[in-house]
């Protein structure tokens, strides 16, 4: 783990040439610190975390491998389970309260996106969900919950969440500081600036229609971008010496990118995520940690209720 004096010194100026040297918020390095940290936790509670796919969306796909080769790392039983693509919302819902039912079940999540035709349900299902086992983070109670303060954001959105670890492991401070959130989803955006909030930063939300987008960027102190449009930040719209969070990834026929212009960027930042091996492996990490909460959180009442 990085200390703040070696931030500090990544962040200067470099003597000959002038540009901005920057520390590399390396999620995989911060992910398997966290992961390591779980494990006897892990041991100790033996959580189960269950993943329900619909279909055969390929980013998804390779999603879960990831999830599952983290439940492998840290020694947590989880299981995969793929329903066809036509399966229809009666079906998923019945599978929904198996898993909400079964005590030996952790935590479980209903991989997004779905299908089209299940789309449209998408806020019930997420509804139907346990809030004890919604391990993803996104039904209203456990949303609402993390308004309140950071004792209080028991299983957050795995993104956000994964954002605040990754900020914590390099020493980064937030209290204080101007941060700009580039984004307002319900998973991604709107959470992470009310966890920011928490931390006592002065959050400014942007979204599609925000008039100028630039005029905000560039007084970020703190830049997290989660919008899905690959270059969408370029060096212009940065202030310098910031840092900045890509949360973004999009395939394109030249590779993953991120919503943030990094060859360009790099050069005036402090620090900044790569794409892909910064926020995504940290949002993983984050998952298998919210399972962990929640089988905590189940032992406990258990206890309390036999007490």
């Amino acid at each position: 783990m990085k200390c703040p004096i070696w931030n500090l010194f990544n962040s200067s100026k470099d003597l000959y040439t002038g540009a901005m040297s920057f520390t590399l918020l390396d999620g995989r390095k911060a992910s398997q610190a966290l992961l390591s940290e779980l494990k006897p936790k892990v041991k100790e509670l033996n959580p189960y975390l269950v993943i329900l796919q619909v279909g055969e969306d390929p980013a998804s796909t390779s999603y879960i491998t990831q999830k599952v080769k983290s439940c492998e790392a840290v020694g947590m039983r989880s299981q995969h389970r793929h329903l066809p693509a036509d399966t229809d919302l009666q079906t998923l819902m019945a599978h929904i309260d198996e898993l909400n039912a079964d005590e030996d079940v952790s935590g479980f999540i209903v991989q997004l996106p779905l299908p089209e035709h299940l789309q449209p349900y998408v806020p019930q299902i997420i509804r139907q969900i346990d809030p004890k086992k919604d391990v993803d983070g996104f039904c209203a109670y456990n949303l609402g919950k993390m308004f309140l303060s950071t004792e209080f954001e028991d299983l957050p959105p795995a993104t956000p969440s994964g954002v605040i670890a990754l900020l914590a492991f390099y020493n980064i401070p937030v209290e204080g500081k101007n941060a700009v959130v580039v984004g307002h989803s319900n998973t991604v955006g709107k959470p992470l600036s009310t966890m920011l909030l928490n931390r006592n930063a002065t959050v400014t939300t942007c979204h599609i229609h925000t008039k100028d987008l630039a005029l905000h960027t560039r007084e970020a102190d703190i830049l997290a971008v989660a919008v899905g449009k690959p270059g969408l930040i370029t060096a212009d719209m940065v202030k310098e010496g910031a840092v900045v969070i890509d949360i973004g990834i999009t395939r394109t026929d030249d590779g993953l990118k991120g919503d943030v212009d990094f060859d360009a960027v790099q050069g005036k930042v402090s620090a900044i995520t790569p794409v892909p091996g910064g926020v995504g492996p940290m949002t993983v990490a984050s998952l298998i940690r919210n399972c962990v909460r929640a089988k905590e959180r189940q032992v406990a009442q258990h206890e309390s209720a036999n007490s």
